[in-house]
């Protein structure tokens, strides 16, 4: 992947933060595996795994602590 297109961490508001973090983890995913048919592939099964989707939840997470901090916290 050779397109920009993360200009900043900063969001207006944390909701915006977390779909940002959301964001940051499909494209790590689709990054790391840019074959689509592969990805179709093995979604099934994260889709239907706990251990998938708690992992899954984990990077988003890591993610967001990321934004937030990039974001002071949305503290003013």
């Amino acid at each position: 992947m050779s397109d920009t297109w993360l200009n900043s961490l900063e969001t207006d508001t944390p909701q915006e933060g977390y779909e940002l973090a959301i964001t940051l983890s499909r494209r790590g995913v689709k990054y790391t595996q840019p074959d689509v048919d592969v990805l179709k592939k093995l979604r099934p099964e994260y889709a239907n795994s706990a251990d998938g989707l708690t992992a899954a939840s984990h990077v988003i997470a890591t993610n967001f602590q990321t934004v937030a901090a990039a974001n002071n916290y949305w503290r003013k």
